[in-house]
């Protein structure tokens, strides 16, 4: 069975919503017949890289909120990351263009590494506050998973993976999502956010029995 996820390393929700897919998938009969694969999803593509930023700041001036309500807000996602056993340092995470580090993630897809990348890509953006549009950090983030230096390098000098990355945004519009996480079950079910484990275990189930 296929899940799809459509995912960006700069949303919390992504983040927590792939552990608490991941409990559910642990609680699933049939969790060694289940193939995952990550989609890229830019949740602001013409996002600039300010290293320095006020997360806080930035997030009140996008949505032209007060700063208290930024904070709360982090302070909040940071309390639901923790109840799932992760943890977020929002007040040092960078305020990055992701787009190359979708690319990272489609390079890392063709060695069968999707999975870990990922993850690693959430510590680093959201745990070690580290720059995800930075191409020492990119590099050393996948040398760190086995990917070789010189290809990941390579890549990021040039315009590999840009194809890829553009034709998940696609087919991410053509399904119509319009947010993540997004999950879809057997090209059939999606389900939408980070939901809970017991949701995700039921939409296993559902999607198994109809395939």
């Amino acid at each position: 069975m296929k899940v799809d996820i459509w995912s960006d390393v700069r949303c919390p929700f992504c983040y927590i919503g792939k552990r608490k897919f991941e409990t559910a998938l642990a609680q699933f009969e049939h969790q060694e017949q289940v193939e995952v694969e990550w989609h890229s999803f830019e949740l602001d593509p013409n996002a600039e890289t300010v290293p320095g930023a006020n997360p806080a700041e930035h997030l009140a001036d996008k949505y032209g909120k007060p700063l208290e309500w930024a904070e709360e807000m982090q302070a909040n996602v940071t309390q639901t990351a923790a109840e799932v056993g992760l943890t977020f340092n929002l007040d040092k995470s960078v305020v990055a263009n992701s787009f190359d580090a979708h690319r990272l993630i489609q390079l890392a897809k063709t060695e069968g590494l999707g999975d870990k990348i990922e993850e690693q890509l959430f510590i680093a953006h959201f745990t070690d506050g580290k720059n995800v549009a930075d191409h020492q950090t990119l590099i050393e983030i996948g040398m760190s998973i086995g990917l070789e230096e010189l290809s990941v390098r390579t890549m990021l000098n040039g315009t590999d993976f840009t194809d890829e990355v553009r034709y998940d945004e696609q087919i991410a519009q053509n399904i119509g999502v319009r947010g993540v996480p997004f999950f879809v079950l057997n090209q059939k079910l999606g389900v939408s956010g980070a939901q809970a484990p017991e949701t995700f275990l039921s939409a296993l189930q559902q999607a198994w029995k109809e395939q």
